[in-house]
């Protein structure tokens, strides 16, 4: 895959989940990581659990940051760029949903707040990041943004943050026609359910893991570790003819029908 020793990494939402174990690889495997998310209690702990693993020599920092913020969030981008002097690697991972069920009775705030934690917040990381990237000589780098598999099929009762991943998509493409000029690539990356602390009251079981594991060829949950792979290779050397691409890791879910979240209701 070719070596990312030497990198100027950021990851977004680095505390916990996903992020953390994105961080936790490519720290690693010699990337100088810069962490960000809103609670500085939950980043200093990620810190020093990514820096037990860390490779010799390799820096691993945070900066408290909302990525709804357009200051803070430059703020982040900056911090990752000095560590090295250039921002090699950025993953737009932080997310969330603050509306779940149907769309007739949908609290407009939540299904703002979803669209704007998600795809406001990616827009302003790609916006900060691809602008640091162009400006460093020689410019170039890699942007993967967090997608999931409800951008791409409808998951029952999963509107707000449904729609708010499929604009990921499609800004990612946007981004990844505008800025490859500079060099810069960017993908998305469209999980399936994954088995982390987010997602602990689904997968242990229940008639909507159930649901799941029934539209999944590969038949078992995902793992945080299978997510930060696909992203390593992504932002790596091994990716370099690789831009504008959705890639489905979800163990073969995007094949079947999306999860009918309203099990959980019922």
């Amino acid at each position: 895959m070719g070596s990312i020793e030497g990198f100027g990494a950021l990851v977004t939402g680095g505390g916990s989940g996903i992020g953390l174990g994105a961080a936790t690889l490519l720290a690693a495997q010699g990337a100088h990581v810069t962490i960000c998310g809103r609670t500085e209690s939950r980043l200093i702990a990620a810190v020093a659990e990514i820096a037990g693993s860390a490779a010799p020599g390799t820096t691993v920092g945070h900066v408290v940051a909302d990525i709804t913020d357009e200051a803070q969030i430059a703020a982040a981008v900056d911090a990752a760029a000095a560590v090295t002097g250039r921002l090699d690697a950025v993953f737009a991972n932080a997310g969330g949903s603050l509306h779940m069920g149907a769309i007739a009775d949908a609290d407009v705030d939540a299904f703002r707040a979803t669209v704007d934690v998600n795809l406001t917040g990616t827009f302003l990381t790609i916006k900060h990041a691809a602008k640091r990237m162009a400006s460093q000589t020689p410019s170039g780098g890699s942007i993967v943004t967090m997608s999931s598999g409800a951008g791409a099929f409808p998951h029952r009762f999963l509107p707000a943050y449904g729609a708010a991943k499929a604009g990921i998509d499609t800004l990612t493409r946007y981004a990844a026609e505008e800025w490859g000029v500079h060099g810069i690539r960017v993908n998305s990356v469209q999980p399936g359910i994954v088995a982390d602390d987010l997602m602990a009251p689904i997968t242990a079981g229940g008639k909507l893991m159930d649901d799941y594991l029934e539209q999944m060829p590969l038949h078992r949950a995902g793992t945080v570790d299978d997510i930060a792979a696909a992203v390593r290779f992504l932002v790596g050397p091994g990716s370099t003819w690789i831009t504008g691409v959705a890639l489905p890791i979800d163990g073969g879910h995007h094949l079947r029908r999306g999860a009918n979240y309203q099990l959980l209701f019922s």
